[in-house]
């Protein structure tokens, strides 16, 4: 029992599971908008939550597991990433991609169970989001690439749910894109001289640590204007104004941490304050949309 924990446990950590709560906010947040315009009915409410978890889930899973085998040998060499399961052998390659096959298998039927367009259209997402895993062998825009695997899920959830692709659906992906290529500009920091030494591209290798900080920093401006954008499109209240001005003081403050290189502070800001800024730009539509207007 003990060693099946431990398995279980093996793949949590080599697909990062708790990373998905960068995106699932933000699905949530597309949702909660489907609901607000009475495109969904409350009897199929649960099973388009239910269907878009699955699929979130599943499509995250396959996405990572296929970005460790790929950097398999690239981890290897890396101090970082040397102890991660592949390079380690704690996982087998055979397993790996045993893994990400079945969960792709589950993306598409989940797909195809929420809406037969999203099933026919499930291979595009699929197409983008393994993809990104390769860009950083050929173009230093890897980080916007990782940007826009994680920004389609706001129309993604709108054409699951709705059929359609709306305009504020597409200011959200503008926003989550850039906010993904941004915090994922910082995270590359630590790797910038591994990055050079294996030849491969990443806004820090290119333009050096002091650079990349400020494109990062550009990169989350567009994010927070895309946001604003959506928010203004979307009529949205007096409360998910004030949201949006704590997100803002959330980029600022990742960034002071940041501050003069300080890459022993990129864990906290990766970590904690990117899930914090999708979690309270979800809580705040929810409460802008739904509990305001009844107090």
């Amino acid at each position: 029992m003990q060693k099946l924990i431990r398995r279980f446990s093996d793949y949590l950590t080599m697909i990062k599971f708790s990373h998905s709560l960068f995106a699932l906010p933000f699905a949530a947040l597309a949702v909660t908008e489907i609901i607000y315009y009475g495109q969904l009915d409350f009897d199929h409410l649960w099973q388009s939550v239910i269907g878009i978890i699955i699929c979130m889930v599943a499509m995250r899973s396959a996405a990572m597991g296929f970005n460790r085998i790929t950097d398999r040998h690239i981890d290897a060499k890396n101090p970082r990433t040397a102890n991660r399961e592949l390079p380690a052998g704690t996982i087998s390659l055979q397993s790996a991609v045993f893994f990400v096959v079945v969960f792709l298998i589950i993306f598409v039927a989940s797909a195809f169970w929420l809406n037969p367009l999203a099933g026919w259209l499930s291979p595009v997402a699929i197409l983008i989001t393994l993809g990104y895993s390769f860009t950083k062998r050929f173009t230093f825009l890897c980080h916007v690439m990782l940007g826009i695997s994680l920004g389609i899920v706001p129309p993604a959830v709108w054409v699951a749910l709705t059929g359609t692709v709306t305009v504020e659906s597409i200011l959200w992906m503008a926003g989550v894109t850039m906010y993904t290529a941004g915090f994922d500009i910082l995270y590359a920091t630590q790797d910038i001289d591994i990055d050079k030494a294996q030849k491969l591209h990443s806004i820090p290798a290119r333009f050096g640590i002091e650079r990349g900080f400020w494109i990062a920093r550009s990169f989350h401006v567009v994010s927070l204007l895309s946001f604003i954008a959506a928010a203004f499109v979307a009529n949205t209240g007096w409360f998910f104004a004030l949201i949006l001005f704590v997100v803002g003081c959330l980029y600022i403050f990742q960034h002071y941490l940041v501050r003069g290189g300080r890459l022993d502070r990129i864990p906290v800001a990766f970590f904690h304050v990117n899930a914090s800024i999708s979690t309270v730009v979800f809580f705040g539509i929810l409460i802008d949309r739904f509990l305001l207007p009844i107090l």
